[in-house]
């Protein structure tokens, strides 16, 4: 057993997590987001999730979150929340939702590097949220 492993071990067996990297703090969140959005609409969800990357990338992340909103059933409300959520998260904030209005209004006046960034932390969330849903 590797020193890593040992150190590991002994503080999971502590009761003291170690630190989650990016990759495990977004398979986490998503694992919930998963759970909670196939609870709400299964297969929609589930296929929403499928099509969300794609959306995305044609039409861009903010006229996929307002579709979203304009569509109005709960897997696309719920899905659109899951994405502001995880946002905000990566932003620095306290992970919950701000609701649409407010996410458009902080999207509308972002730098483009920023943007860009909000939107790659769409994609890589979708991606784990993607392969849950379609497990679940």
């Amino acid at each position: 057993m590797s020193t890593t492993t040992f150190k590991v071990s002994q503080a999971a067996a502590q009761g003291k997590a170690a630190p989650a990297t990016l990759e495990q703090q977004r398979a986490q969140f998503a694992w919930q987001c998963a759970q909670e959005g196939t609870q709400v609409a299964l297969d929609e969800y589930r296929n929403l999730a499928k099509a969300a990357p794609a959306l995305i990338m044609n039409n861009g992340l903010m006229q996929t979150l307002a579709f979203y909103q304009d569509k109005g059933k709960p897997h696309h409300l719920t899905l659109a929340a899951h994405l502001r959520r995880w946002i905000v998260t990566r932003a620095g904030g306290n992970g919950q939702d701000p609701g649409f209005q407010p996410m458009m209004d902080v999207l509308l006046r972002m730098p483009p590097e920023q943007y860009r960034r909000a939107t790659d932390e769409a994609l890589l969330i979708l991606r784990w949220i993607r392969q849950f849903a379609a497990a679940l």
